[in-house]
């Protein structure tokens, strides 16, 4: 898998820890749209703690180092 394709945080949209933008940037989406997805099944599904999967995404996903 090239670097370019790689999951990473993004350091150009991000708002908390940019685990959101740099999830938009992986698949191809805008980041506003991801995140209005990830706060809507966090809120709607009991099942899916979404603060908690947010804080493990922040500490495990490295972070995006390129220019």
């Amino acid at each position: 898998m090239s670097s370019a394709n790689r999951l990473r945080r993004s350091r150009r949209s991000r708002v908390l820890g940019g685990v959101c933008g740099g999830l938009a940037e992986w698949l191809g989406w805008s980041p506003t749209l991801v995140r209005i997805l990830y706060v809507t099944v966090s809120i709607c599904s009991a099942a899916f703690p979404g603060a908690l999967v947010y804080v493990i995404l922040w500490l495990v996903m490295p972070e995006d180092n390129r220019a």
